[in-house]
């Protein structure tokens, strides 16, 4: 997986909105904001695992991804789970939680944030 900053890159997945259902590929390359846009600063803390309500598993992205949506929660409409295979929604309706890092081991839907919000 890579990031890119060029919404035409050719590698990207310009497929089905997540919301529409799962796609089981996880993407050649993610658009993530410029590095000069992430250096403005994050309106969220920087976190880089999340867990999926349906599996309970967690899954970790890479740096840049973090700090995308650290500085822009609503940049993508749904993420990935290296367990189930597929990306699905996220957001106040989404199907994924920031791990807290400092109780990883807990998975509480009312006290973890929602992805993408």
């Amino acid at each position: 997986m890579t990031a890119t900053t060029d919404p035409n890159d050719p590698r990207l997945t310009h497929g089905p909105d997540p919301a529409d259902g799962p796609y089981r590929e996880q993407a050649e390359a993610y658009l993530v904001l410029s590095e000069d846009e992430r250096a403005k600063g994050f309106v969220r803390p920087v976190r880089g695992s999340y867990w999926h309500t349906t599996c309970g598993r967690v899954t970790t992205m890479g740096r840049v991804i973090a700090e995308t949506y650290a500085r822009d929660p609503s940049f993508y409409g749904g993420t990935y789970c290296a367990h189930c295979g597929h990306h699905r929604p996220v957001g106040e309706h989404g199907e994924f939680h920031w791990v807290d890092p400092a109780h990883p081991e807990r998975q509480s839907p009312t006290m973890d944030p929602k992805v993408g919000t």
